[in-house]
This record gives C-alpha cells, sequence and structure tokens, in this order.
C-alpha cells in the first residue's frame, strides 16, 4: 500500500498510541518521533526491533556516552529502520569521532548530525564532509556568536552535505537571514530558516513566498512561524506548490491530528503538532513533484529538521526540568 498524506496522518497516529505502551519510561516527544519516522517510511511501528537496537547502543557505548542521551530512543528508532542497524551505528560512531576530532562538542545534537552524515555520504567523503561542517558552523558563529550553538550541528551537518560553496553559501544564508531577520520574533529560528532555504533557493523571491506563506497560514489561525516550526516553513515554500493549497491542507492535517487519541491540547503542544502535520504535508508534496533533485533533497531535509526540532524541543524541556530541581532542592 502506498501511504499519502492522509493514511500517514492515520499510521502517524497508531504508531504513537503502539510506542506509548511500550516504552513508558521514555520521553514523549522522543516516542512521538519515533512513531512519525516510521510513518514517514510507510511503515507500522516496530518496537522490537527499536528495543533490540537500543540495546545495541547500550552494548557498543559507554556508561556515559552521549549516544544514551535524550535522542538514543530515537536514534535507535532511525538505526532499526534501516537494513544493518550494527554497520550504521559503526559508522556513525566514526563520524562522530571526526567531528569530535574538530572540536565539536559532545550532545546529542552532534550524534544526530553525525548519523545523517554517515548514511548520507561514502564513507571515503566523511572527513570532506565534517570539515565543511565545522566550516558552515564557523561561517554562521563568526555572524552570529550568542544565538549559534550546538543545535546549530544538525544544520550544518547538512549544509556540510551538499554542493554548495563555504563561503558563498555562508554568505547567502546570511542575505537570506538580513532580508528576514525583521518579520520574525525568534533570531536562532531565522538563522534555521535562512540555512534551510539555502539547500533549495535561487533568488530573493523566496523569501517573499515565505512571508506570503506565513500569512496565508495566519488567515487561518495557524502560526507555523515560531522558534520550532520555522524552518519547516521555509521547507513548504520551497515546494513548487500553490501556497492556498499548503495553508488548506496544513490546516486539515492539524485538525485531523488533534481529534487523533493521545494528540489532545493537553498531551501535545500546538507547536509540536504543528510540527508532525506539516512535515507529512511536506513529505506527501515531496513524492508527488516531478522535479527529482529538488525533491530527494527537500524529502532527506524534511527528516533532518523534525528530528533537529525534537531534539530542541527535548533539550529545552531536559534544561528546565534540571533547572527547577536544582532551585527546589
Amino acid at each position: 500500500m502506498k501511504y499519502t498524506g492522509e493514511n500517514k496522518l492515520e499510521l502517524f497516529a497508531n504508531n504513537a498510541q503502539i510506542i506509548k505502551k511500550e516504552f513508558t519510561w521514555q520521553n514523549a516527544l522522543t516516542k512521538r518521533l519515533a512513531a512519525l519516522l516510521y510513518a514517514q517510511e510507510g511503515k507500522t511501528i516496530d518496537c522490537e526491533a527499536i528495543r533490540q537496537c537500543h540495546a545495541l547502543i547500550k552494548q557498543s557505548t559507554g556508561a556515559f556516552s552521549t549516544f544514551r542521551g535524550n535522542m538514543a530512543l530515537s536514534l535507535a528508532a532511525m538505526l532499526s529502520l534501516s537494513a544493518n542497524p550494527q554497520d550504521v551505528l559503526r559508522e556513525t560512531m566514526k563520524v562522530y569521532d571526526l567531528l569530535k576530532g574538530v572540536k565539536l562538542r559532545a550532545s546529542d545534537f552532534l550524534v544526530i548530525a553525525a548519523y545523517i552524515i554517515a548514511t548520507q555520504s561514502d564513507a571515503s567523503d566523511y572527513r570532506n564532509v565534517v570539515t565543511r561542517t565545522r566550516s558552515f558552523y564557523d561561517g554562521m558563529k563568526a555572524r552570529h556568536f550568542f544565538y549559534t550553538g550546538q543545535d546549530d550541528y544538525i544544520f550544518a551537518a547538512m549544509l556540510g552535505l551538499t554542493d554548495l560553496d563555504t563561503v558563498a553559501g555562508t554568505e547567502r544564508i546570511e542575505q537570506i537571514h538580513s532580508l528576514l531577520k525583521g518579520e520574525f520574533r525568534d533570531k536562532n529560528s531565522v538563522q534555521a530558516l535562512a540555512q534551510v532555504m539555502v539547500l533549495g533557493e535561487s533568488d530573493d523571491s523566496i523569501s517573499d513566498r515565505v512571508l506570503v506563506l506565513r500569512d496565508t497560514l495566519r488567515v487561518q489561525k495557524i502560526k507555523l512561524d515560531k522558534a520550532y516550526t520555522l524552518p519547516v516553513l521555509g521547507i513548504l515554500a520551497l515546494l513548487p506548490v500553490e501556497i492556498e493549497t499548503i495553508a488548506r491542507d496544513i490546516g486539515k492535517a492539524q485538525d485531523t491530528l488533534r481529534a487523533k487519541k493521545g494528540f489532545g491540547s493537553l498531551s501535545v503542544t500546538t507547536q509540536e503538532l504543528l510540527l508532525f502535520a506539516a512535515s507529512i504535508v511536506a513529505s506527501d508534496y515531496t513524492e508527488s513533484v516531478k522535479d527529482g533533485v529538488l525533491t530527494a533533497t527537500l524529502s532527506t531535509s524534511i527528516s533532518n529538521i523534525i528530528i533537529a526540532q525534537q531534539a530542541a524541543m527535548i533539550a529545552a524541556i531536559s534544561a528546565s526540568t534540571a533547572a527547577a530541581a536544582s532551585s527546589s532542592s
């Protein structure tokens, strides 16, 4: 069966219920991400395969390894979707060491960046991609020191995997950032938006399209321009689909998910719900668009961005929980 957007929404909701019962001790956001990753592949979630990959991570790493951090279950889900989880984990750990070798700091974000590079490039090109990743990160850090951090590692890796010249690419990111920074409140997310747009745009008209899409969504009371969803707005704007169609489909997907068990307002925030709805709609579009190069780039980017934004949400929740615990002790 070929899963379309509507089918994937149903599959995602079902997957979320299955994994919720199986991994009771895990973060709810992490479980929903695993459910989404399987749904995007048109598959019913395989909790036993995820459990085996989670055990594989533990067997392959030390007790204090970052691989056992907040994103461990998400990584296990990604590994379980691969043909050979053991090989993929080995290559991911190899890239992780290379990234640490260029002085990027150990973190959940670095683990995911390593996985992205390991699964989307040849082993012979790892060092080149890692060097480019560091160059893109340094370029962003030089321009925006205070809000370029570990959460940018994944976006830097995505850029490192492209053929973009690191200097010209960084300058283009800055140009787009300058065009859009006055339009959105969260400056860090504007940088992420600019990074995403560089993956598929060619001229300044795409910035206008982002703003038109934002305003069209706002008319429907859909705010896809907040901290965690802004990069997805960029992906949607890059797709050759009518803006009214995008807005309509996002609204329908949001309403459909909200009505599902486990997706009520007390369980899932509006921003997380929109992140899921937009990602499923966007992936559905990429499967129907005939531009092969653009489709391949954006299809891969959608998954990477969702993982990156979920990781950022989980990191924020963990930080606030730790702060609350510290203040009460």
